[in-house]
């Protein structure tokens, strides 16, 4: 009986160990300019009201340019939502309730206003995942972290993802906020020789203003980099703490459509492995009855 069982498992560990990979978040690109990444608060994931918040910022803030196409309105029914709910709150283009989300832009238009097609945010909470977090720390971190700079033809610049190409749609309730960069870099001189450390310091105000500041360090040895501060947001309709509170539920829904079925699964993951755990004290206690004579 040990033998079988073993056999079995045998030749189900490759079939397992490809599912396993299949459902592992895919690694990518790490947070911009080394800033770091604030943790998403995991309890919005399983906060109903807070994913139907996230559901209705998504419709008003981001569908009119970013698809989530491979998500149907209908499957918004998971969150609590009912269908009549749906079409009143969140369809604006007179699709069905059972169609994809899509944009109603054409792809040829985004081309020629944006000069690219805006990303589908399908899987954008699995896609970027990395060493330093998982992707929706990237996408919370990502959405907070917006700052003035009137450099750039939109007139926002991003931590975590410098010189983005999306501005700041959330900029009313949030504000505006300034930054200072500040990089260290060893300085070189005519002979290739190293001639201490060059640090620069490029700010920007509130308003989008740049002022840069070089110097040199002689003496010590800094550490080489560079370090982003983010200023504090004014003229905002909500405090930080309120804007972080409506982000939250904004990555909870975008993480959600990422993977609808991963609360169902952990819940049926759970009876599989109860399950394991029975029928392998029954294994062990009918192969001990089955050879105690034969023993």
């Amino acid at each position: 009986m040990t033998h079988w069982i073993s056999r079995i498992v045998a030749r189900l560990a490759p079939a397992l160990a490809a599912a396993a990979l299949a459902m592992a978040p895919v690694a990518s690109q790490a947070a911009g300019a080394g800033y770091p990444l604030d943790h998403f608060p995991t309890a919005k994931l399983t906060d109903q009201a807070g994913l139907q918040n996230g559901a209705k910022l998504f419709a008003n803030y981001c569908l009119g340019c970013h698809s989530v196409s491979l998500m149907r309105y209908n499957r918004l029914t998971d969150l609590g939502l009912t269908e009549a709910q749906i079409r009143e709150n969140l369809m604006f283009t007179g699709t069905k309730v059972g169609d994809p989300m899509r944009i109603a832009m054409a792809p040829s238009d985004a081309k020629e206003w944006f000069g690219a097609l805006p990303p589908d945010l399908s899987v954008t909470a699995r896609a970027r995942s990395s060493h330093d977090g998982s992707g929706s720390d990237w996408l919370y971190t990502y959405l907070r972290s917006y700052y003035r700079d009137a450099t750039r033809a939109t007139g926002w610049n991003n931590a975590v993802f410098p010189n983005v190409g999306m501005p700041h749609v959330l900029f009313e309730m949030q504000g505006s906020r300034g930054v200072t960069i500040e990089e260290v870099r060893a300085a070189k001189g005519e002979d290739g020789k190293g001639h201490g450390f060059t640090k620069t310091v490029v700010s920007f105000d509130p308003n989008g203003l740049r002022t840069e500041k070089v110097e040199k360090i002689e003496a010590g040895h800094p550490h080489e980099g560079t370090t982003i501060k983010l200023g504090p947001a004014v003229g905002g309709k909500m405090t930080q703490a309120q804007y972080d509170e409506q982000i939250a539920d904004l990555v909870a829904f975008l993480t959600y459509v990422s993977d609808p079925s991963a609360k169902t699964r952990t819940r049926l993951g759970t009876w599989v492995l109860l399950f394991l755990a029975c029928f392998t004290v029954l294994a062990w206690w009918l192969n001990r009855e089955y050879w105690k004579d034969i023993k």
